[in-house]
């Protein structure tokens, strides 16, 4: 997972979230989400994703999305990472999902 947190940074991601899903579902183990600024950026994401998985040993992972770029989907068996345009990834809020807070976000208090 590091590979691709530093794989995401080094491209400047944005809005960048590590979801820990053991225990919550059998799809997978952690789920991060980020946001690239265009659908240019979502495929350059995409690819140096991909290729941090390899570099690490990884098996290929399977990609969805990419021809249009608006919402790519990698599945790395035990990691799965989404990758937005900042519209897309409001429309879907993957994160209130899953219980967690989007960055600058924060859930009223009951």
């Amino acid at each position: 997972m590091r590979a691709v947190l530093t794989a995401l940074d080094d491209l400047k991601a944005e809005e960048i979230v590590s979801i820990d899903l053991a225990g919550k579902t059998s799809i997978a183990d952690w789920m991060i989400v980020a946001t690239g600024r265009s659908t240019t950026q979502v495929g350059a994401l995409a690819d140096r994703v991909v290729r941090a998985l390899k570099d690490a040993g990884a098996p290929t992972p399977a990609v969805e999305g990419v021809p249009a770029c608006d919402w790519v989907l990698i599945d790395a068996g035990d990691l799965i990472v989404h990758l937005f345009r900042p519209e897309v990834r409001q429309f879907y809020n993957l994160e209130k999902m899953w219980g967690v807070d989007r960055p600058g976000e924060k859930r009223a208090e009951a």
